[in-house]
Order: C-alpha cells, then sequence, then structure tokens
C-alpha cells in the first residue's frame, strides 16, 4: 500500500557516494535515520488506515439494516436477500475486525480481490433494491474513500475503473430501467471520479505530512541524544582536568612545604653537625666517643629523610631518562617506609634479573609505583604481606603489585580508574586515575586490574620496551623480604 510517489525524493536523497559514510557524516547517518523511520511508517500505515476502513464499513451495514427493514417501503425491495446480502457483509466485517485486533490486515495481501468483492457486494445490493436509484449506490463512494486511504493511487484508479463497470453492469440486470437513466449514469461517474481524486489527494497530504513529522521527530530524537553524548562527555572532560588540577596544585603545595621544612630543618642540622665534628677531635672517653657516634648516625638519618623528601617533591619533568624499573620500585618503597600504616607489613619482592633500562619519565613512574604501594598498604592489615614482581613478557615489562587484603567488588572494579571514585573511607579517589592518566598521556604503557585474582587485590603495569623486541621472556626473579634500614 506504500505511496512510491511520496517515497521518490527520500528515496533519492539517500543515494549517496561511496565515500560518504554514515560513520563520516553525522548528517548522513541521520539521513538513514529518517529514511528507516520513513519505511516504517509507510509500512505500518496500513493498521490505522484498517481502523478507519472498520467504522466506515460498520456504518454502512447498520445503515443499510435500518434502510432494509425500517425504511423501504417500495415494492421492488426484495428485503430477504437484502438482509442475507448484509449478513454476508457482516461476517466479513467480523473476520476483518478479529484480524485487526491482532495486528494484521485481512486479505491485505489482495487488495483488488477485496475491490472485486466491495464491487460484487454493492452492485447485488442496488440490483435487489431499486437498481439505479438504490441509495447503496452511495457505497461505491464510500469504498473509493477507504480504498484511498489505504492503498497506493494506482489501487484507487483501478478500483474507481471497476465500479464503473459494477455501476454500469445495473443497466442490464435491473428489470426496469429509469427514463433518465444516461443522466443517472454520467452523474453518479462524475461523482465516483471526483471523490476517488478527492480521496487520493488528500491521503497523499496525509501520509506526506506524517512522514515529514517523522522526519523532524527522528532528527529531533538524533539531536537530542547526540546533545546528552556531548554533555555527558564534556562532563567527563571537566571532571578529569578538574582531578588533575587538584592534584597539581597539591603536589605543588607538598613541594613548597618539603622545601620550607629542608630549609628551616638543614640549618639547624648543620651546626649540630658541625658541633658533633668538633667534639669528636677532642680526646674524649669511650662512651662518649659511642654516644657522639650515634647522635652523627640519627643526624645523616634525618639529612636522609629530608633529601628523600625534596627529590619526591621537587617540580615534576617530563624529561625522559634511561632508568632501572627496579631502582624505580625501591626508590619508591624507601619513600613508602615513612608511611604510618607501613607498620607490621611484610613487602616481599620478585625482581627479575637483567631487566633492560628503560626511557621514561622518572618522577612519573615514581608516582605510580608509590601510589600503587601505598594503594596496598591501606587494603592490608598487620601480619598480613604486599608482593612486587617485575617481568619482562611479550616485549613489554610487566610490574605488579598485589596484596593479600579485603580486594575490591567486581562492581566497583569498572570504577576504579574514574576522577573522584574510591573504596576508601578518606580517599579522594585521584590516584589511580591520574596513574592511568600519566601513562596514557606519555604512551609509556597501561595500568589495570587482574580480575581473576579472588583474595586481595592486584594491579599490573605494562611498560612498552622497544630494548626487548626480539629477546626471550625474562621471568620474575626469587622472593625477597625487602629489610628498611633505619639507623
Amino acid at each position: 500500500m506504500n505511496d512510491p510517489s511520496i517515497l521518490k525524493n527520500q528515496s533519492t536523497s539517500s543515494n549517496l557516494p561511496q565515500d560518504e559514510s554514515p560513520q563520516s557524516d553525522p548528517d548522513s547517518a541521520l539521513l538513514m535515520v529518517s529514511q528507516n523511520k520513513i519505511r516504517h511508517d509507510a509500512d505500518t500505515w496500513e493498521l490505522p488506515a484498517e481502523e478507519i476502513t472498520l467504522r466506515i464499513r460498520w456504518f454502512g451495514l447498520c445503515v443499510g439494516y435500518v434502510l432494509v427493514n425500517f425504511v423501504g417501503n417500495d415494492s421492488a425491495i426484495q428485503i430477504t436477500q437484502l438482509n442475507w446480502i448484509l449478513t454476508l457483509g457482516a461476517v466479513y466485517a467480523l473476520a476483518d475486525t478479529y484480524f485487526s485486533f491482532r495486528g494484521r490486515v485481512f486479505l491485505g495481501q489482495w487488495p483488488m480481490f477485496i475491490s472485486m468483492m466491495e464491487a460484487l457486494f454493492i452492485g447485488l445490493l442496488c440490483h435487489y433494491d431499486t437498481g439505479l436509484n438504490s441509495p447503496f449506490r452511495f457505497y461505491y463512494l464510500l469504498s473509493l474513500i477507504v480504498c484511498s486511504i489505504r492503498h497506493s493511487p494506482s489501487i484507487a484508479y483501478m478500483t474507481l475503473g471497476l465500479y464503473f463497470l459494477s455501476f454500469t453492469a445495473l443497466l442490464f440486470t435491473s428489470p426496469s430501467v429509469p427514463e433518465d437513466w444516461l443522466t443517472q449514469l454520467l452523474l453518479m461517474i462524475v461523482w465516483m471520479g471526483w471523490v476517488a481524486w478527492a480521496s487520493i489527494a488528500f491521503s497523499r497530504l496525509v501520509k506526506r505530512t506524517s512522514m515529514e513529522l517523522s522526519i523532524a521527530n527522528a532528527q529531533l530524537k538524533q539531536n537530542q541524544e547526540f546533545l546528552e553524548e556531548r554533555i555527558a562527555q564534556r562532563t567527563s572532560d571537566l571532571q578529569e582536568s578538574q582531578a588533575l588540577l587538584i592534584q597539581q596544585e597539591k603536589h605543588a603545595a607538598f613541594g613548597l612545604l618539603a622545601a620550607g621544612i629542608a630549609h628551616e630543618v638543614g640549618n639547624p642540622l648543620a651546626g649540630i653537625s658541625s658541633l658533633v665534628q668538633l667534639l669528636n677531635r677532642h680526646n674524649n672517653d669511650e662512651y662518649t666517643c659511642k654516644q657522639l657516634v650515634e647522635v652523627d648516625g640519627q643526624l645523616r638519618r634525618i639529612q636522609r629523610i629530608l633529601r628523600e623528601l625534596i627529590d619526591f617533591s621537587r617540580p615534576a619533568t617530563s624529561e625522559r631518562n634511561r632508568c632501572n624499573i627496579n631502582d624505580l620500585i625501591t626508590e619508591s618503597l624507601n619513600i613508602s617506609k615513612y608511611y604510618k600504616r607501613k607498620k607490621g607489613k611484610k613487602i616481599i619482592t620478585h625482581f627479575a634479573d637483567k631487566l633492560p633500562v628503560v626511557n621514561v619519565v622518572r618522577d612519573q613512574l615514581v608516582q605510580i609505583f608509590l601510589n600503587l604501594i601505598l594503594n596496598a598498604m591501606d587494603a592490608t592489615e598487620e601480619g598480613e604481606s604486599i608482593e612486587i614482581t617485575t617481568e619482562a613478557r611479550s616485549g613489554k615489562i610487566l610490574i605488579s603489585v598485589q596484596d593479600s587484603g579485603h580486594g575490591i567488588r567486581l562492581e566497583d572494579q569498572k570504577k576504579l580508574f574514574q576522577p573522584y571514585f574510591t573504596t576508601k573511607a578518606q580517599g579522594t579517589g585521584l590516584g589511580l586515575f591520574v596513574c592511568k592518566n600519566i601513562l596514557e598521556d606519555s604512551s609509556s604503557g597501561t595500568i589495570e586490574i587482574d580480575e581473576t585474582v579472588k583474595d586481595g587485590a592486584k594491579f599490573i603495569v605494562s611498560l612498552n620496551c622497544e630494548e626487548l623486541n626480539g629477546l626471550a621472556d625474562i621471568p620474575p626473579g626469587q622472593a625477597n623480604e625487602l629489610k628498611f634500614v633505619t639507623t
């Protein structure tokens, strides 16, 4: 029942060049959505039209029963035959109604067969009524309206010709022909032609308007989805930028604080160290010498702590240097030993031997390793262990940090690298996000959580290493429990 003339303009606009794919042109994608919507509306037009058809048919049947049984008084009317014909029409209408309730159209694939049945039905009503003067002749007009709404113009015009023949056949089957038969015939033909033309024009207008509304609705929906995606993307970008800015400000503030502490504490320490060296030059007894050595050792420890603090908090640089991964992890562990939650926890390393040096930004990797180590310390209790492993596999250096803590729920693992998401009571939710951002922005590698680990959590940092190309894999080294030097 689709009207090809209506779809013609729309279908020609969809013939895009082959190089203009919907993926590369948002307007083309929107056009394809609109075309699909149009075809969908055209295919589903018949069901709403069927509802109009059923109302008109039942109206015609009810009026027919009234005309035959309560209004007609002409002796030429054959009431019994007319009632039987109307009953057959009611049976057909009942079948049509049943199919309509089930979302289908009765005999929808054979529109001309329906037109032939209706032409025969109306012709028989007029024949058993009063012939050319029968009021049932106006059923031809109702049927033409229905056909024009449901089907294409070609079907409607063929139905019009069929009805011309049906009405003309009454001249040869009626027992008496009125004197003005030619006038009635011509007048009825004009009426049927005008009703068919007007109904087709109205139907095309309604279909075109419906399709244009469908296009507008599809465009509106597409624009709404596009706008929602842009808002979500902008919000995500803003959150990431804000998170990085907060992290940088915290790092800068920490650096200023560390520099101030080092300056204020460094001067008194230099003075005390000088006094200790002067006292060592005198002839002191054994006890005094031993105490001075102890004081000097503690002073060196304080100086070492300040040096590590300053090294970690100095302004970040993007300069790449050739570094040994095991040394960077050891440096991160040396900084983490001052963390208050380190007490009572075992640090076990499995460092691979003869790992090639990599060209990386040293400060960034130290920050990543330190963050993972501190997170592992937060997740473990006293007596539990943290294992750090390095190895080379498939042209990459793999560093894993695994704790034996309470673990991370599966639904939370998918959110770990989002800004401001944290599973800790006092966490900021920026550590893992910053780690992931550093690796991705510098194209140094990736970071992920091992979802196969059930007890505790295991994070794996994969670093690109061109020096490993063509070389065999390097397995993890032997277990070694790390002992920190505290004096």
